[in-house]
């Protein structure tokens, strides 16, 4: 039997420096490429692949989220705001953000970068069931590392990440996480806690629960006004 259509979160509290000057008045993932803002192409991907709720975390210029994207209904969504803004005076990094998050997602959830163009990404039920058989905690998917990032970030090894395999990849800010994630790594860091994601993705690798796989298909990091330039004009 097919898991349950699971939750997505959407990170989409940070202040996107990089991008400014465009983010001094607009959050980065509320930015247009190709005539839709950023984050609806997540929410298109989203709502394609039978996903029903999404939690979307907010800190910078907050209340633009909810004025832009509304209760979710035109996607046949129900979106949810966890605003770190009102509630902690930040933003809480990614790690922070599920931990606060983690009482609205489902088991397991999806979690995807408000600032990240993968038009070719399926969140698809098939992937979700693949996860909770494996008994992996999280799954990350890797792409070829871009000209801003040439280190990469993890290698895979027989299914998982590794911080040692070769080639080294680039985490494409989308992964399938398992409560037990937030639960086991997390159980220390109080709710509302600003926490980067890295660290409990390495205890993830030293336990054998993080699994990888590579995403061949187009990605960009749109970080800067050029990247984003650049992205708007290619067309699909």
């Amino acid at each position: 039997m097919s898991t349950p259509p699971p939750t997505a979160l959407i990170l989409a509290a940070g202040r996107g420096e990089r991008m400014r000057p465009l983010t001094d008045a607009t959050p980065k993932p509320l930015l247009r490429v190709r005539g839709k803002r950023l984050i609806e192409w997540h929410l298109e991907a989203l709502a394609r692949a039978g996903v029903r709720e999404v939690v979307i975390n907010t800190a910078w210029l907050e209340e633009q989220f909810p004025a832009a994207l509304g209760d979710g209904a035109r996607w046949g969504l129900s979106i949810r705001y966890s605003m770190e803004g009102r509630d902690h005076g930040g933003a809480l990094e990614t790690a922070g953000g599920m931990k606060k998050a983690r009482r609205w997602l489902s088991d397991p959830f999806w979690v995807v970068s408000g600032d990240v163009h993968v038009p070719d990404f399926g969140f698809d039920a098939a992937r979700v069931d693949d996860v909770v058989a494996s008994g992996q905690w999280a799954r990350l998917w890797l792409v070829d590392n871009p000209p801003h990032h040439p280190q990469g970030d993890f290698g895979i090894r027989d299914g998982l990440a590794d911080r040692d395999a070769r080639p080294r990849l680039t985490w494409s800010s989308i992964g399938l996480f398992r409560h037990a994630f937030v639960d086991e790594l997390m159980a220390t860091l109080p709710a509302g806690t600003k926490a980067p994601l890295r660290p409990y993705l390495e205890a993830a690798i030293d336990r054998r629960r993080l699994g990888a796989e590579r995403h061949a298909g187009r990605w960009t990091d749109v970080g800067t006004p050029e990247r984003l330039a650049e992205l708007d004009a290619a067309g699909d």
